[in-house]
């Protein structure tokens, strides 16, 4: 109820209680704690996989470049792999890759090539070329391979094949390369 208007009680001021004796103030909550640990942790997971991503494209480059670069450690080996290149895969470029710069690539065995080439069009047969082993003779930074050719061919249900024997010189720079070839009569 409200003292009458002229009282004195109505000019006093309320009076207030101490200030200890409030009730405290209710806490100001606690600041969110950044969530440091979680970014820590992706941080982490994240940087090891991108390690791993690339070691993984280190590891598959340096593997197709060793399985794309053509064998030319030992003589017989730039032979065998010249031999099926330009023989077999009838692939030029391929073959380009085992041989000289200055290689007569227009030598017997580029004659052969042809000549089967054209008798497979002109019999309608399928020629295939083998060879057995590669006997090398190696002088200083050059090689001389020799090798039996084997040709062999299916013509109106008659199988024919022919042996010819071949030598090859290689040379040794960076690695070896076949220099020419030719028929050894």
């Amino acid at each position: 109820m409200q003292p009458p208007a002229g009282s004195q009680v109505s000019r006093v001021p309320a009076q207030r209680p101490p200030s200890d004796h409030l009730a405290p103030p209710s806490p100001a909550p606690a600041p969110e704690r950044p969530r440091r640990r979680l970014r820590t942790v992706l941080t982490v997971v994240t940087s090891v996989v991108v390690a791993l991503c690339l070691g993984g494209v280190a590891a598959g480059f340096v593997l197709y470049n060793r399985a794309a670069a053509p064998d030319r450690s030992a003589p017989d080996v730039v032979v065998d792999n010249y031999l099926r290149a330009f023989l077999v895969d009838r692939n030029d470029t391929r073959a380009n890759l085992f041989t000289c710069e200055n290689a007569d690539k227009a030598g017997q065995l580029r004659a052969l090539r042809d000549d089967l080439v054209a008798r497979e069009k002109r019999f309608a047969t399928t020629f295939t070329i083998s060879w057995g082993s590669l006997q090398v003779q190696q002088q200083g930074s050059g090689a001389e391979v020799q090798v039996e050719l084997i040709i062999s061919a299916r013509v109106d249900g008659i199988s024919q094949s022919d042996r010819q024997a071949w030598q090859f010189t290689t040379r040794l720079d960076d690695d070896w390369r076949v220099c020419a070839g030719s028929r050894v009569p």
